[in-house]
């Protein structure tokens, strides 16, 4: 029964935006995302609960045995980033239905759900998919629906942070279709699971290596890991408040979830560990760490300190697969999770903070705290969980990484988690003193609505925040649901990964 629900995750997107851009109505648009969101989160919950115990579903698309036909293979890991990935679709939805009337030009907001659907579509079907160029095709989709929503921004920046964006995205996605490209001229299939049970095969051949490389390099472009992250500070400021929910709390995540299954379902471990990959994948994260963290201290602006951040924190992801144990791998994804609850709370509080004060500049935000208390303390608990304060999210991950580290004796790595960690308390405070301690200066601008009736008219918004806020610290202390889907993830990929 299960299996019929797999391809709706699919198919419910993949119906619902040619109709939104068809009826072209801005008010059914947002309905239908609504109901798009809502109905594939339910999905992904009830496969999570099916497969959270180590059970591993397959779907064959009509009825054509893999590896001949596509196949969609559901297990812990997939099914968690199913339900990151279709829950923050519908609290975006939520949050973002008056923020896109003021940010999106009215004829363009049937366009905008259009493409947000669509994202939506190809950031599943990459989570889904058994087939390595089905995961290419799904990567395109979201990559270009995703230069559009960015584009969209109210501000002329927005056209060049897509850009950017376009063009690294499109560098990636070249270097991964290579990669694809070489690895099918080895091994003859494009199926994921056929790959790895005759890799020892074509093992040997100079074109593994190079597609192992074209592949990974295309990945970190699109996960935007150090030091291939140029495009995301720019994409996340300048994109509509909406969209910088969404793609900072699925995107990257997305990205990083399909490295680890290339890495362990694709190229077996044994394999990429002889080579210098785990050394490398570790160098990159502990200078993303540090380096975002370092990056995030200088800025100004707030969403511009929290895309720095999550550079940052797309590191600890890196060096928790770099670690190449199984306690690392079990802190990567449920990093994966913290990570995208707590910065999808501290963005949509960004947005609030930006409705209400019409800027981010901390310069012109002195003393907001005493103007907003709410939404600022939104800010101090999302600030708390980033740097892993124990009873918030960001702790267990964290936790679980120091642990991975110390297994393997590298303290250079312990080093660094220390360091960013101290980083990461410097620029959450440097937010809180602009907003609590600093003296008050208030920002006057004309002809401009009161930015108290606009958050008032927004209760939607501002319950999607307070209600990420909650779940950061009820995650840090009830931890089963995405604690034990992550230990039984990193089982399966230690034992061979999903089974036919």
């Amino acid at each position: 029964m299960m299996e019929a629900f797999t391809v709706l995750l699919v198919v419910i997107p993949l119906i619902s935006a040619p109709l939104t851009a068809l009826i072209a109505n801005r008010h059914v648009a947002w309905g239908l995302s609504l109901l798009v969101g809502a109905s594939t989160f339910i999905i992904a919950l009830m496969l999570l609960q099916d497969v959270i115990t180590g059970r591993v579903i397959h779907y064959e698309l009509g009825g054509w045995k893999p590896p001949w036909g596509i196949e969609y293979v559901i297990d812990s890991l997939n099914a968690l980033v199913a339900v990151i990935v279709t829950a923050f679709a519908l609290l975006s939805v939520l949050f973002g239905r008056l923020s896109v009337e003021r940010e999106v030009h009215d004829s363009q907001i049937h366009l905008f759900y259009t493409a947000f659907q669509l994202v939506l579509l190809g950031l599943l079907g990459m989570a889904l998919t058994g087939d390595i160029f089905n995961l290419f095709v799904f990567l395109e989709i979201s990559s270009l629906s995703s230069y559009a929503l960015i584009a969209m921004g109210h501000k002329r920046q927005a056209l060049v942070a897509s850009f950017n964006y376009l063009i690294a995205g499109t560098l990636g996605a070249t270097f991964f279709l290579l990669g694809i490209g070489f690895l099918y001229a080895a091994s003859g299939t494009l199926n994921m699971a056929d790959i790895a049970s005759r890799f020892g095969q074509f093992d040997a051949m100079a074109l593994v290596i190079t597609a192992l490389l074209f592949i990974l390099i295309g990945l970190a472009l699109k996960a935007a890991a150090f030091p291939l992250h140029s495009w995301l500070p720019d994409a996340y400021t300048q994109a509509p408040s909406m969209v910088t929910v969404f793609l900072a709390s699925t995107s990257t995540k997305v990205a990083v979830y399909v490295l680890i299954r290339c890495l362990y379902h694709v190229f077996p471990q044994e394999y990429w560990s002889q080579l210098l990959l785990p050394s490398f994948l570790l160098l990159s994260g502990c200078l993303g760490m540090l380096y975002g963290s370092y990056k995030a201290i200088q800025q100004d602006s707030i969403k511009r300190l929290l895309a720095y951040s999550s550079v940052a924190q797309l590191g600890y992801m890196v060096v928790g697969i770099g670690l190449n144990n199984e306690t690392g791998l079990t802190a990567t994804v449920v990093h994966l999770f913290n990570h995208a609850i707590t910065k999808g709370a501290l963005f949509m509080a960004a947005g609030m903070v930006f409705y209400r004060m019409h800027t981010t500049s901390l310069n012109q935000l002195r003393g907001a705290g005493k103007t907003m208390p709410w939404t600022t303390g939104a800010f101090v608990i999302g600030g708390l969980s980033l740097i892993g304060v124990p009873g918030t999210a960001g702790f267990i991950s964290k936790w679980y990484l120091l642990q991975a580290a110390l297994e393997n004796n590298n303290y250079l790595v312990v080093a660094s988690l220390l360091i960013a960690s101290i980083m990461a308390i410097m620029y959450v405070w440097k937010i809180i003193e602009a907003l609590y301690f600093d003296g008050e200066e208030k920002l006057h601008v004309h002809q401009v609505p009161s930015g108290q009736d606009i958050v008032a008219s927004m209760p939607l918004a501002t319950f999607c925040c307070y209600l990420l806020v909650a779940t950061c610290i009820y995650f840090g202390l009830y931890t089963d649901l995405p604690l034990e889907a992550a230990k039984t993830a990193a089982q399966s990929l230690f034992t061979g990964g999903p089974a036919r």
